[in-house]
């Protein structure tokens, strides 16, 4: 009966304002990566407070019982965890399997996933980066939470085994825990890798053998239970040497004021982080990238600076510190954080449908609305009613009326069984859809899958002299394409992006020879007219449509044209990608390009899809079957071969 007797470690008023804070961190995060670039470092601030609290009630337990009753542990941690969860899977299969049903393939391995609490683990084997910004994931942030199921399942058998070693002893524990999390800090750092960051066969030093399978290597260090659990260790170690029932009767516990101090830094440290991190950067004429100093010890001084504010949380007599977080708006939102983290992305991504698009503000006050709403209903009818006991004493209840027999008046047996069935249609519905669905690509993946055998690799033979003109060349990603190696000269040669591979057939329908690829930079059409001008290739048309992936520079587009100097026509097309900084500093430099060089023509691609956005998928960006029929009716018209 241990889990009836009051815990020593109480109630903490301020803890529940730190995780207000966490969650708010990550919220605006997800809503727009402009407002707050390095939010998502809240997650590691809830890691901290896991790790603290966790530690803090097993130590507390043992104190007062001699003893860890793990199935108690494990019970209450179910009891919180699992009802929120589980509601928030059925209504997102819901959600899909009415409005989403193309992605429920998809959803059922999430699904599946989340339930046997290994979802951080799912995302690092099929690939599905957290850092992508083109797909519909409602359940990707569930990520953070499997990392913290792992922590509750394994921790209370490491502590009980630890408290053997008896109280003396504990202050060496802590030590190994910081020891530990220092390790954990080096060896990610360690095996971080710097640049860009591409494909297998782009940037095979961006991937790990896991398994006996490559897997991208940030994802393993972001996503990895063990390369996450530096923040856990640092929790569990304050609450070694930290004991809130202690701190009343202790020395340190009259220092308050010293403790305000060190709640300012360790606030300023998270804010200054939070302004300043990021998880992944854009570099100009590369791409996406790691935060270097992220994976270079980042991790560690945000768990060292939520430490500082975590520490002031739990002093008596921190007096600052309790009333900015131990205030009523601040634990309310703390008593509700775990609510808002489960269901404010979903409720995001069922609104904008891909994951880097950045809300409005007036977009994320609406969503946010919605969010609180679902998240108190959540809360009060079925959080509190299986944590408290309620729900268990009304099923009780039920059982013991089937059981003996208890007269029920046939309108109450009626309205009971119509409400059952009503309430159990859309779940089964939801169900079986996603039991029996096929696994699709989305629609944006689905068409650049299609339009890959329309393309040429012109750098996959740089011998065309050896080549066998019938047979097939196989490139990277397994996709097989005819080579034009056949020395004759290309009229019209199209290098592009994602957006131009959207049209590759239809192009190539019209005459062009169509080299585009994903997450390609406009230093790498450079590489390209390079090689060709040397084979002698170039003919009188060269189109170019890059800069939809990162920021160039007005030196790469002179590198560029110092090749095609002598080229008759050379078309640049302006780039669409709303909200992007990368598209007003690309655009600039193309619309300045006419002006130095006679040979160049912009198409404003950018101006002309802005007045057609129906030929456009919900990202603005990518070709719908008639936008890749308009886009290359333009750019044949513009180079007079229409």
């Amino acid at each position: 009966m241990s889990d009836k007797r009051p815990s020593l470690l109480g109630y903490l008023p301020a803890l529940d304002g730190v995780r207000a804070l966490a969650v708010i961190a990550v919220i605006v995060y997800h809503a727009n990566k402009k407002w707050l670039g390095g939010g998502f470092l809240g997650v590691e601030v809830f890691f901290v407070i896991s790790g603290f609290l966790i530690t803090s009630l097993l130590i507390a337990e043992s104190e007062r019982d001699g003893r860890i009753d793990l199935k108690q542990f494990w019970v209450r941690r179910a009891r919180r965890l699992l009802p929120a969860l589980w509601m928030l899977l059925l209504l997102v299969a819901v959600y899909c399997s009415i409005f989403e049903r193309d992605t429920l393939g998809n959803l059922r391995g999430d699904i599946i996933a989340a339930l046997m609490y290994g979802f951080n683990w799912f995302q690092i084997w099929v690939g599905t980066s957290y850092f992508t910004a083109f797909d519909f994931v409602p359940l990707r942030h569930l990520w953070s939470l499997a990392v913290e199921e792992q922590f509750y399942v394994f921790w209370p058998v490491i502590m009980l085994a630890l408290m053997k070693l008896g109280r003396r002893r504990l202050p060496l524990v802590g030590v190994l825990f910081i020891a530990t999390s220092i390790a954990i800090a080096v060896f990610t750092a360690v095996t971080y890798r710097s640049g860009a960051i591409g494909t297998v066969t782009d940037t095979p030093e961006q991937f790990i053998a896991f398994l006996g399978q490559p897997v991208s290597r940030i994802d393993f260090l972001f996503l990895g239970t063990f390369t996450r659990a530096g923040g856990l260790f640092l929790g569990a170690a304050l609450a070694v040497f930290w004991r809130p029932w202690l701190l009343q009767t202790s020395p340190i516990g009259t220092r308050g004021q010293l403790l305000d101090g060190v709640f300012l830094l360790g606030l300023a440290g998270l804010a200054v982080s939070a302004a300043v991190f990021r998880d992944v950067v854009e570099i100009t004429n590369v791409g996406l990238a790691g935060y270097d100093v992220l994976f270079r010890g980042g991790f560690f001084l945000v768990g060292v600076a939520s430490v500082a504010v975590i520490a002031a949380a739990v002093h008596p007599t921190a007096t600052m510190t309790h009333a900015l977080l131990g205030n009523r708006v601040m634990t309310y939102i703390g008593q509700r954080s775990y609510g808002l983290y489960l269901y404010h992305w979903p409720v995001f991504q069922m609104y904008r449908r891909f994951a880097g698009k950045g809300l409005t503000p007036y977009e994320f006050v609406l969503l946010m609305l919605l969010t609180l709403a679902i998240t108190e209903l959540s809360y009060r009818y079925v959080e509190l009613p299986v944590r408290d006991g309620r729900f268990g004493a009304w099923w009780r209840t039920r059982r013991e009326e089937r059981r003996f027999g208890v007269l029920v008046d046939s309108a109450t047996r009626r309205r009971r069984a119509g409400a059952f069935a009503l309430s159990a249609m859309l779940p089964a519905f939801a169900l079986v859809s996603v039991a029996t669905a096929d696994v699709k690509l989305n629609d944006i993946s689905q068409s650049l899958a299609e339009s890959e055998s329309a393309v040429v690799n012109v750098l996959g033979d740089t011998s065309p002299t050896t080549v066998d003109q019938s047979q097939p060349v196989i490139i990277g990603g397994g996709v097989t394409q005819t080579t034009t190696l056949d020395g004759q000269l290309i009229d019209v040669l199209a290098i592009g992006d994602s957006v131009m591979l959207g049209a590759a057939r239809e192009l190539t329908a019209r005459g062009a020879t169509v080299d585009a690829m994903k997450n390609r930079s406009v230093r790498q059409a450079l590489e390209i007219v390079n090689y060709l001008k040397s084979v002698r290739r170039l003919g009188s048309i060269v189109v170019i449509h890059l800069g939809t992936n990162s920021t160039t520079t007005e030196e790469v587009f002179d590198e560029i044209m110092a090749t095609l100097v002598d080229t008759p026509l050379v078309l640049f097309l302006t780039v669409h990608v709303p909200s992007e900084p990368r598209q007003t500093i690309n655009n600039r430099l193309i619309n300045a390009l006419p002006t130095k060089y006679s040979n160049v023509k912009v198409l404003d691609w950018h101006t002309v899809v802005g007045q057609f956005p129906e030929y456009l998928y919900s990202d603005q960006t990518h070709l719908r079957p008639a936008g890749a029929r308009f886009y290359a009716d333009l750019i044949m018209q513009a180079v007079g071969r229409l």
